[in-house]
């Protein structure tokens, strides 16, 4: 039995819901062709609204088959409008945690706000011991990120993941933890 998740998270400032493909211009349009966004993920900016799309139906199957629960995050003020995603993959009796959001919205501290809520009802379920989340050591607005949700860094892993965008090689990573 996996961890169990809701189909919708709400906060006073935003709404945590499940994926649709109608969500794929407004998050080409919102971040994923935005070189700056993309800087520290694991993909490159996408050309075009096709490769978000490619992405979206990736997001739909993995909610549909149980393995993660790839929320939208969209502001309660404009409810139809992604401005970014936080993924919940659902690995036993932990939660790994990866997030992007759009550059118009850092320094808000929406991103802290939907991780915090989340991490909250994953570790309300007997099943979750932890939830961690993994950034590369130069990203310090994503280590600040989960710092200001109560996680805790446990490590730097060398040689971890690879940055497309910064280098081919893998690089250092903070490893970031919320355990019971």
């Amino acid at each position: 039995m996996p961890i169990n998740l809701p189909d919708e998270i709400s906060t006073n400032r935003l709404i945590l819901r499940q994926p649709q493909l109608s969500d794929a211009a407004a998050l080409f349009d919102a971040y994923t062709q935005d070189a700056a966004v993309a800087r520290y993920m694991v993909w490159v900016p996408h050309k075009s609204v096709f490769e978000t799309e490619g992405f979206i139906a990736y997001c739909c199957e993995a909610w549909s088959n149980g393995k993660a629960r790839p929320y939208i995050i969209s502001s309660q003020s404009e409810p139809t409008r992604p401005i970014g995603i936080l993924e919940a993959r659902l690995r036993g009796h932990m939660v790994d945690l990866g997030y992007v959001l759009a550059r118009e919205h850092w320094g808000a501290g929406l991103m802290p706000e939907a991780v915090g809520v989340l991490t909250n009802m994953a570790l309300a379920d007997p099943l979750c011991l932890r939830v961690q989340a993994v950034c590369d050591t130069e990203n310090t607005a994503s280590a600040r990120t989960l710092e200001k949700a109560g996680f805790t860094r446990e490590a730097t892993l060398q040689r971890y993941i690879v940055h497309p965008n910064i280098s081919a090689a893998p690089r250092a990573c903070f490893m970031y933890a919320h355990c019971k």
